[in-house]
């Protein structure tokens, strides 16, 4: 039975906003008039391609990183509490915090009113539910935990969210100090320097050197300074282009993974998210060929994930897990030695799960600390770089005055 948004007025003239279920538009108008509303507008909510539908349009659904874990962690708890999904679905729709939320929810529990199984209706959302998410609720589904899963994978939802910040946050205060950088300059040169420099021009002074460069150099930001933004913005919208396109992206994968700071940041970023992943999925009762699969998908890397997909093939010809991720390990290597070797032992003891979870917590402990200590780095270079340059600005503009002093002296 589909689910129609509606808006409508009541006896006393209040807007009432919410979501019903109704075989039809003009059903749902009428069960409407039978609540004493007055319907003024009533939209179907599609759940095909993530899309419902809204003022005579179509409209994207979609859930925040923040969103979605709170709406997993109200779905474990009201699930464990012995709700039906119905009933689970209907208190989480009613505590919906926005509009398109309350519509993805509402749309999703059409889909299980409808006799499909909640990680089957999930499917009909990939842009908000990905592809471990659909699988770990379909496992919870087959083993019977799909609270203690939908617990689980909450916390990884959350663990996501809070390493992405912290990556966040430890990179903004670079960005604003270039951006600061940038615009500095660029306000000297183009307006400060030539302002007063053309004061000891009109004195017919023979200017040093060094402010003779500096001048040279204005006019060239001024003359150039057009080209050069549009160049930077051209040269930047076609390197998003090109990095669609696989070959290009392979390439310049390879290439991050070698970078002296970046290479291993990325690869102890995408490692731990890798070994998050396997581990709820096989601690989840996931086969290991099932959530190697999944885990690849999660990871961005195109090289990384290209090993992965080597592994897997691996593992289904009989390999064991590390064997296989050894096998595709090149120089630098793409996946952490002690990452694989905690796999291993955890093969070799029956705890990979526990070795796992040892696994991820020890990677996500080193992206913090590489990136606290990148962020360390380059925050003092860049102030010191910045005062570089100033300073020689500032006595470009200085050694004018002071040969002109020395003149008056004599």
């Amino acid at each position: 039975m589909p689910g129609y948004r509606y808006t409508a007025y009541d006896l006393d003239g209040r807007e009432q906003r919410g979501v019903l279920e109704s075989d039809s538009p003009r059903l749902a108008r009428a069960q409407l008039r039978d609540k004493g509303l007055f319907p003024m507008d009533v939209a179907q909510i599609a759940a095909a391609n993530d899309t419902y539908a809204a003022g005579g349009g179509k409209r994207r659904a979609h859930l925040a990183t923040a969103d979605l874990a709170r709406v997993t962690r109200q779905l474990a708890t009201l699930l464990g509490a012995g709700l039906t999904i119905e009933q689970t679905f209907n208190a989480i729709i009613e505590q919906a915090e926005s509009e398109p939320e309350r519509q993805l929810l509402a749309a999703v529990r059409s889909q299980v009113l409808e006799g499909q199984s909640l990680g089957t209706a999930l499917t009909q959302f990939p842009n908000t539910f990905s592809d471990l998410y659909r699988t770990l609720v379909a496992a919870g589904e087959t083993s019977g935990r799909l609270p203690l899963v939908l617990a689980r994978l909450a916390d990884y939802v959350e663990e996501q969210q809070a390493l992405k910040q912290k990556l966040l946050i430890a990179m903004i205060y670079p960005a604003i100090v270039m951006t600061v950088c940038i615009l500095v300059v660029t306000g000297l040169m183009v307006y400060v320097v030539p302002q007063v420099i053309g004061v000891f021009e009109s004195t017919k002074q023979t200017l040093p050197l060094m402010t003779r460069a500096l001048l040279a150099l204005s006019k060239f930001i001024q003359i150039t300074g057009v080209f050069w933004l549009v160049a930077g913005v051209a040269a930047f919208i076609g390197a998003r282009i090109a990095l669609r396109r696989e070959v290009v992206r392979r390439r310049f994968d390879k290439e991050l993974l070698r970078l002296p700071l970046f290479g291993r940041l990325i690869r102890s970023q995408e490692s731990a998210q890798l070994a998050a992943t396997l581990s709820i999925l096989v601690g989840s009762g996931v086969p290991v060929l099932t959530a190697l699969q999944a885990g690849a998908g999660v990871v961005g890397n195109l090289s990384m994930r290209e090993a992965l997909q080597r592994a897997t093939v691996a593992v289904r010809e009989g390999s064991g897990l590390a064997r296989a991720i050894i096998a595709q390990q090149q120089k630098p290597p793409l996946f952490p030695p002690v990452m694989v070797h905690l796999i291993a032992s955890g093969e070799a003891s029956g705890r990979l799960t526990q070795t796992l979870e040892a696994a991820a917590r020890q990677q996500q402990r080193d992206v913090e600390t590489r990136t606290t200590a990148f962020a360390a780095i380059i925050e003092p270079a860049m102030i010191l770089i910045m005062g570089v340059i100033v300073l020689a600005i500032v006595l470009a503009v200085l050694l004018p005055i002071f040969e002109l002093n020395q003149l008056v002296a004599r």
